[in-house]
């Protein structure tokens, strides 16, 4: 697609230039009798002349030339973009990655292999795994990944994408309040899903984005959360 920005405009100043150029190159005015200028024999008074009938085949020729080349070019730019186009069709779709894969998705449905725990506030959830860590106490800072979804499963948003942890204080209202009570009970090193109501997630909701999903309003949503470590316990702890 880049050649095709190479292009002039058929309209634009400069191809005009190139199309009027002939008038410039043609040479000297000609002197042409007037009686054959009456009869309409312009061959015939450019040959008295002795350059001017040789201009103008060189004239079509070089237009003729033009004309060929731009369209050559039109052509091969139309082929490349078709080409780019078909190859851009054929990728597979981009895989979005996750927390919990096909067997833990498996796992999950298994109720009595993980049993779902309601808490008083109404979120729900259900542990991945179990870490052997340290539980975060309230104020401090804790260093997340996590994946995002709609009910249907559809990802809005994932550190994992980002390629970064997300570090906030939990308990402090930094997230949202199904993710920050749901992480306070956990430990470092586990994984867990967490079923977040609407009254715990996004009051205002939010907008949609490209290949992303809209979050209506105070509407339910799920989040995979997996806790990294505690940096300021970690710190206290190396002391």
């Amino acid at each position: 697609m880049a050649s095709a920005s190479l292009l002039l405009p058929l309209g634009s100043s400069f191809a005009v230039k190139l199309s009027n150029n002939y008038e410039i190159t043609r040479g000297r005015p000609r002197r042409v009798p007037a009686k054959y200028m009456s009869l309409g024999l312009r061959a015939k008074a450019s040959q008295s002349v002795g350059y001017g009938y040789e201009d103008d085949m060189a004239l079509i020729k070089r237009r003729d030339v033009i004309g060929i080349g731009l369209a050559i070019t039109v052509s091969a730019s139309s082929l490349l973009i078709q080409s780019l186009n078909a190859k851009a069709a054929g990728l597979p779709p981009q895989e979005i990655p996750r927390l919990c894969d096909e067997t833990c998705e498996k796992e999950l449905e298994n109720v009595m292999k993980v049993p779902m725990i309601t808490t008083v506030s109404g979120l729900q959830y259900k542990d991945i795994k179990v870490g052997s860590g340290p539980t975060p106490p309230v104020g401090y800072q804790v260093a997340a990944n996590y994946v995002a979804m709609v009910p249907s499963g559809q990802v809005f948003d994932s550190s994992l994408e980002k390629r970064q942890v997300y570090i906030f204080r939990v308990g402090s209202g930094q997230v949202v309040k199904g993710l920050d009570e749901g992480i306070l009970s956990m430990k470092v090193g586990g994984k867990r899903r967490l079923y977040v109501p609407g009254s715990l997630a996004f009051p205002k909701g939010l907008t949609s984005a490209p290949g992303r999903p809209r979050v209506a309003a105070n509407s339910p949503v799920i989040f995979d959360v997996s806790l990294e470590y505690i940096p300021g316990l970690d710190d206290e702890e190396e002391e």
